[in-house]
């Protein structure tokens, strides 16, 4: 089977050994970079369809050994299954020729994974490592689709802006309990307290607003929920500040209100600063959208339409 680089709409030209040093390097980089690490690493097959292998992504989240990665691709299959969706069609196994010195080669075991697998085997992935926690925002962006759209359209048709905010959205809410999770083991107890610490994860962010700020500034009143109105640029900057907060909290081990409301603050002005580094517009001054719980029950009105539709 032969294979190329997948290039013509990424940023061509980075290697993937490169790419396996830039997910060793500290979390400051640009969310671009980042980006480049995992596009880097994919390839297409002789029927133009864009895959990742097991033994690439193992060396992108993280793991030394090959036999344990394993373990959460197993994990991964199940969710798979779970889903009602075909393992064979995400999952597929191959055989790889590698050398071994002097020129000698011999056969190992390697799969080809979709972007809808790959996000499966970083969802079940170790959430303290950095890649895994980059990996998790980064394919739930992108792979999703095949849980809403008709498997082999999928392939094809971009998620629209209405799915890409749900599926933010949704991400979030999880995401969120896991940062109260690693900011209740750093101190931050009762309800005052961790409100208190998500404000100063919006500071950083939003370059000092807190959230009654954010929400004068979108025309937004005080019973509306922020994060409901946010498009999905907003929303991916949110979810990148929340992962990467709580892994730093636990990798760190940080002890202390003090010290856990400033860690976020600090995350969140990374965030901010990755944001001017692509010549991106600052979350303040993105306009506030329609309320995402509407925008999800219109979503599955159309999708019970078209399997209506589709039974005729």
């Amino acid at each position: 089977m032969s294979i190329e680089k997948a290039d013509t709409n990424k940023l061509a030209g980075v290697a993937f050994d490169d790419a396996l040093t830039h997910m060793n390097e500290p979390s400051d980089r640009s969310i671009d970079t980042l980006i480049a690490d995992f596009e880097a690493a994919a390839y297409i097959d002789d029927d133009g369809i864009e895959y990742w292998t097991a033994r690439d992504l193992q060396k992108l989240l993280g793991y030394s050994d090959y036999r344990n990665f394993l373990n959460i691709v197993n994990k991964a299959k199940e969710a798979c299954t779970n889903s009602g969706n075909n393992i064979e069609h995400h999952f597929v196994d191959v055989t790889d020729m590698i050398e071994v010195g002097k020129g000698a080669t011999r056969e190992v075991d390697n799969i080809k994974l979709t972007r809808y697998a790959s996000y499966l085997i970083a969802q079940n992935g170790d959430a303290r490592k950095e890649q895994i926690a980059f990996a998790q925002t980064y394919f739930a962006i992108q792979t999703r689709k095949q849980e809403i759209q008709d498997d082999d359209i999928a392939q094809y048709t971009p998620l629209s802006e209405d799915q890409k905010r749900v599926l933010l959205r949704n991400e979030i809410k999880e995401h969120n309990k896991n940062l109260a999770s690693a900011a209740k083991l750093a101190g931050v107890i009762e309800p005052m307290d961790f409100a208190i610490f998500q404000t100063f994860g919006y500071k950083g962010l939003y370059g000092g607003l807190d959230k009654a700020g954010i929400q004068r500034k979108k025309g937004l009143v005080s019973k509306q929920n922020i994060l409901d109105h946010m498009g999905s640029t907003e929303l991916a900057a949110n979810l990148f500040r929340a992962t990467q907060t709580e892994e730093k909290l636990r990798r760190d081990k940080v002890v202390g209100k003090h010290n856990a409301n400033n860690v976020h603050y600090e995350v969140g002005q990374k965030v901010r600063q990755a944001i001017i580094d692509i010549g991106g517009t600052m979350p303040e001054n993105l306009p506030q959208a329609e309320d995402v719980v509407k925008v999800g029950r219109r979503l599955q009105k159309a999708i019970k339409a078209t399997q209506k539709l589709d039974k005729k």
